[in-house]
């Protein structure tokens, strides 16, 4: 019988243990703001929301945002689960606020077809979704509204 030597033994689990840690790495950051919101949104979609978590920005705000989002998806029956989780994503539209900075994305997915926004921030190098974003914005930012008057005189 063989013995492994204990160098080559140590060489093979630091080298396992790399690339775990490059996997990890690579599921929590994004390469750019149409992936921060695809990851957030794809997180979002199959009930990981500690998954979404990673993709957000965090303050109290989005906190609460997002434990109200996971206990509402808890609270749905599993063929409305199973429909989430087969659909695609569809980007309707990526307007730059500012540039490398601040991102609105527009989008749906197949299953609902009902158009939301993310605002995607680029926090110290790193692109993060501001949730709250989606529920204090006026409607939906695709819509131009009239400008109304001013009633005094």
């Amino acid at each position: 019988m063989r013995v492994i030597h204990p160098v080559i033994l140590c060489l093979f689990i630091f080298v396992i243990a790399s690339c775990k840690g490059k996997d990890k790495q690579s599921t929590t950051k994004s390469e750019n703001n149409i992936d921060a919101a695809r990851n957030f949104i794809r997180a979002a979609l199959d009930g990981k929301f500690d998954e979404a978590r990673n993709f957000m920005l965090t303050d109290s705000l989005n906190t609460n945002y997002m434990d109200l989002a996971e206990r509402s998806f808890q609270n749905i029956n599993q063929s409305i689960k199973d429909g989430y989780r087969a659909a695609s994503i569809k980007i309707l539209n990526v307007m730059d606020v500012v540039k490398d900075s601040s991102t609105v994305v527009i989008y749906s997915n197949s299953f609902m077809n009902n158009p939301d926004t993310l605002k995607v921030l680029n926090v110290n190098g790193q692109w993060l979704v501001d949730f709250k974003y989606l529920y204090q914005h006026d409607s939906d930012t695709t819509i131009n509204k009239p400008v109304s008057k001013d009633s005094l005189p």
